[in-house]
């Protein structure tokens, strides 16, 4: 009996049915499900738990498969994942929604092709996990610098795999939702084969359950007892979509200085605490204030009635052609000093990648105008009494950007975004849920200031303890813990990640050499 189920293990048997037309129907079907029911535990609708089930349906369609069905099966549930998780990029325009769904489910392909060749190697569950983590390490370095948006482990914001970020970071909580999802799987399987309970069946059952069991007893740092108290402004914005700005000019400016007043008198009338620092999204200005008379003395007046230092947000020309998205403390004595440039650029909105051809091919890419270019350092900035640690919008969502900061002595970490452009679409819940996880992978609180929200505080276990709502003006002040202890996932960088490529690259080698031999 023993070898009987070692041999199920290695082998999975293929389904009867599988070259048939209903076969071949079924399994297309399964996958599509597989990616629509793993979208589900994406915010907003943020069903966590579809997260694992999503993924063992979608391995259950690719069971027994040769490796060319496998890639088309895994691209049909790649793009049933990605269209509605993307959703967001619809304001730009529908033909580049279905651009970017389509290039990044070429990534689901090939790891469903090496998915088919490890589900017939002994612990396959295992080699599963490990694939989906090179997939998504994948998608963060191609094309144009890396697309690391929909990763599984930012479904997880506040989810009993949410702890793993603190020991192994966003790669390790991937791994481990989809370590349950094959586990799940394999569940299925066994119990489909299997005449009676067995003690397999059993351990299958148990390790399916464990993983987000040991997830959620995972410990985290504790407080140090020191807090900061900072001020968060969102201002919003005239317009929509790709005119958010709207037409006339200092709008958005006057509105961020408009609600720092706000918090002043506030302060003044005793109905806010005063806050050490006060923090602007990135856009803030939509003049650059080392240019303009008028932005500067806007600034000025707001930081002087407020007293603290302000991060403003800027887009700074640079000579003639360039400009860089920049976040300046500005004080409320001396004015503009120490600053950040952001230092990943969103491609097509800050800059233009084969600019050549892309103008040639679309008049939209014109839109981006000046190009940006990129930061050379991280975000550590002094704000009065602590060393903030600046990341701007899209960064958030690359580990290695993230990472830096927190090694410069950023702390708390303060997330400037402007997500105007996607208001009311999932993006803004979305890139929340990236902050909570960076929360505990860190043990940072985090700060997010948004120009049309969601403006946040997510305190070091990962909770939102304050949000915005969208589209309307907003204010508070928040006292933030500062936390300076450093987790696992911190000390290690990307050690875990890069042992996980490892092994989902050796078991695809062993099942190649395997399927050679035989």
């Amino acid at each position: 009996m023993a070898v009987k189920i070692t041999d199920q293990v290695a082998a999975p048997a293929p389904m009867a049915h599988r070259s048939s037309p209903l076969g071949v129907l079924l399994r297309a079907g399964g996958s599509i499900a597989g990616g629509l029911l793993t979208y589900l535990a994406f915010p907003p609708i943020g069903w966590w738990f579809c997260a694992p089930l999503g993924v063992g349906l979608s391995v259950l369609a690719l069971r027994g498969v040769r490796v060319r069905r496998a890639a088309w099966l895994g691209y049909l549930g790649g793009a049933a994942f990605l269209l509605p998780t993307l959703a967001w990029v619809r304001p730009i325009g529908d033909d580049a929604w279905a651009a970017l769904a389509g290039v990044e489910s070429l990534f689901w392909a090939a790891m469903a092709a090496g998915a088919a060749l490890v589900l017939r190697l002994r612990l396959w569950p295992l080699w599963v996990a490990t694939l989906w983590v090179a997939q998504e390490w994948a998608r963060g370095l191609f094309p144009v610098g890396g697309f690391p948006w929909a990763r599984l482990a930012f479904s997880q914001g506040e989810s009993p795999f949410t702890r793993f970020a603190s020991l192994g970071g966003a790669p390790l909580v991937s791994f481990t939702v989809v370590l349950c999802g094959a586990l799940v799987a394999s569940l299925v399987t066994r119990v489909v084969a299997a005449r009676r309970p067995d003690r397999v069946i059993a351990g299958t059952l148990l390790g399916a359950i464990a993983v987000p069991v040991l997830g959620s007893l995972v410990p985290l740092l504790g407080d140090e007892g020191r807090t900061v108290r900072i001020g968060v402004i969102q201002g919003n914005v005239p317009g929509r979509g790709m005119d958010f700005l709207g037409n006339e000019p200092a709008v958005v400016l006057r509105n961020h200085a408009d609600e720092t007043h706000r918090m002043a008198q506030a302060v003044r009338q005793g109905t806010l605490p005063k806050p050490d620092i006060v923090v602007w999204p990135e856009n803030s200005t939509d003049i650059d204030p080392y240019r303009s008379d008028y932005a500067r003395s806007v600034i000025d007046a707001a930081a002087k009635d407020i007293g603290v230092p302000i991060l403003v947000g800027a887009v700074a020309e640079i000579g003639t052609e360039h400009r860089a998205t920049r976040g300046i403390v500005w004080d409320p004595v001396t004015g503009p000093g120490a600053y950040y440039d952001k230092r990943k650029l969103v491609p097509f909105g800050e800059y233009t990648p084969f600019k050549d051809l892309f103008l040639k091919l679309s008049a939209r890419a014109n839109l981006v105008g000046r190009q940006s270019v990129p930061g050379d350092r991280p975000g550590a900035l002094r704000m009065g009494p602590v060393t903030v640690g600046m990341v701007e919008c899209y960064e958030v969502a690359f580990d290695g950007l993230v990472r830096d900061t927190v090694d410069a002595g950023g702390t708390p970490l303060v997330v400037q975004t402007n997500d105007a452009t996607y208001a009311l679409t999932n993006l803004p819940p979305q890139q929340l849920a990236m902050s909570q996880l960076r929360a505990v992978e860190f043990n940072r609180a985090v700060i997010t200031a948004a120009t049309t929200g969601i403006s946040a505080y997510v305190d070091p276990e990962g909770t939102v303890e304050w949000r915005t709502a969208e589209l309307v003006p907003g204010m508070n002040v928040v006292d933030v813990p500062v936390r300076t202890k450093n987790t696992l996932a911190s000390r290690v960088g990307a050690l875990p990640e890069w042992t996980l490529i490892l092994m989902g690259a050796g078991a695809t080698v062993a099942a190649i050499s395997r399927r050679r031999k035989s």
